[in-house]
């Protein structure tokens, strides 16, 4: 296993993360027998960095971590989970939800804490409800180690989170279709430039670039002097950036497990030849002329006058249609599109076709005549409904977790490895 430092802490971490929201399932429910060889089968290879969040598998992920760190294994890695901002209102509740993190882990300290998925309208409730403070307390009184956040927005509002406290790793989607969607590369060189360390997710784009190979792609795979599967090339072209500090995969595969270790074992930043870099782009490219919005996530059109996120739909369009992943799609949609996280929603349906947005296109794309088609495909019947509904329920989860008792008067100390 190869490892790399987080500047602000100097921890070596391993370059490969375990992604703990795609355990292996038994009846709708985490096997947990198997995703326990399974974890302890990755931190005997090596893996030190563990990544979960409370919404993870219907909020099992966590109180299972806190029963299977057990026999030295705790011990044995860096534990990572994440703040649901938005299921809190005060500095008090996210003291409250933090302990309720920490019993459910079974641990007195969770070593690298994120505020999960802030953007930009979420930055700005979390700074005004004093979210800042909560972190410096947590920090000062030792319940969470580094403090960093993750990250689904733009590159100018990645930016203004950089800067806005001192942080110590973030957390961004990046593969190399992703360039230039999102945080991108310039939010991952910004990021490092800056002294933090970056934690990769979503590498294979949720395994979609590592599934059902397109024929076109496959064939230029296939004729590469270097005979790799898609998941390894994927996992090298990121770990051959030097800013990137872990990859997270969302392991459930003992094959991918052991595969992952090994590439994991090789793979030393700026080590791809420029030949299987452009073999790289030539599959990039491929993919974008499969794309049914050529989207280059730019950004030129933004703002939308009437709300529309026009890079996200088109960056969910593009994944409905090219990855045969039409469930998937419509969940991230509705999720960051809908304004179920963010709490603002901007839907393809709200376009009013002013055109604004295709003269500034410089890939002159016929963006109103896509936003239909993007709602056609994507928006529900009973889409609005059913975004009220998921938000009323992110609300109710906080209540529940935050329920009285369970905040910092009747918090209790959890040794490691006790279940609670």
């Amino acid at each position: 296993m190869l490892y790399r430092n987080v500047p602000k802490t100097g921890d070596s971490l391993s370059i490969l993360g375990y992604g703990c929201m795609r355990f292996p399932e038994r009846g709708g429910r985490i096997d947990e027998d198997r995703a326990a060889r399974q974890l302890r089968m990755a931190i005997d290879g090596g893996v030190n960095y563990l990544d979960t969040a409370m919404p993870y598998h219907g909020g099992e992920s966590e109180p299972f971590l806190g029963r299977v760190l057990i026999d030295g294994y705790r011990e044995r890695v860096r534990l990572a989970t994440k703040l649901p901002h938005w299921s809190t209102r005060s500095r008090e509740e996210m003291d409250g939800m933090l302990d309720q993190q920490l019993r459910r882990l079974c641990t007195g300290r969770i070593d690298y804490y994120l505020v999960h998925n802030l953007q930009g309208p979420s930055w700005e409730r979390f700074e005004e409800r004093r979210g800042l403070e909560f972190l410096d307390g947590a920090r000062a009184d030792g319940r969470i180690g580094a403090a960093g956040f993750s990250f689904h927005g733009d590159r100018q509002a990645f930016r203004r989170i950089v800067d806005g406290y001192d942080w110590d790793f973030c957390q961004i989607q990046y593969n190399y279709l992703d360039e230039y969607n999102q945080a991108g590369t310039e939010g991952l060189e910004y990021a490092a430039e800056r002294g933090l360390g970056v934690v990769v997710m979503e590498p294979l784009r949720g395994g979609a670039l590592a599934g059902r190979i397109p024929p076109r792609v496959q064939s230029l795979w296939e004729g590469s002097v270097a005979q790799r599967r898609p998941a390894e090339w994927a996992l090298r072209w990121v770990w051959d950036r030097p800013e990137v500090t872990v990859v997270l995969s969302g392991m459930n595969d003992e094959g991918h497990i052991r595969e992952n270790l090994r590439v994991a074992s090789e793979a030393m930043p700026n080590s791809l030849s420029a030949s299987e870099l452009a073999l790289v782009e030539q599959v990039r490219d491929t993919y974008r002329s499969l794309m049914r919005a050529a989207c280059t996530g730019c950004r030129y059109c933004m703002p939308c006058p009437a709300g529309v996120n026009i890079p996200a739909c088109f960056e969910m369009f593009n994944s409905y249609h090219m990855f045969d992943r039409q469930q998937s799609a419509r969940f991230h949609y509705i999720g960051f599109v809908g304004g179920v996280i963010s709490g603002r929603a901007g839907l393809a349906s709200q376009c009013v076709e002013c055109g604004r947005c295709e003269k500034l296109c410089p890939q002159h794309l016929p963006i109103r005549d896509l936003l239909k088609q993007v709602a056609k495909d994507l928006e529900l019947p009973l889409m609005k409904p059913l975004i009220r509904f998921a938000q009323w329920l992110v609300g109710l989860h906080g209540r529940i977790v935050l329920r009285p008792g369970r905040g910092r008067r009747g918090r209790r100390r959890d040794r490691p490895g006790q279940p609670g």
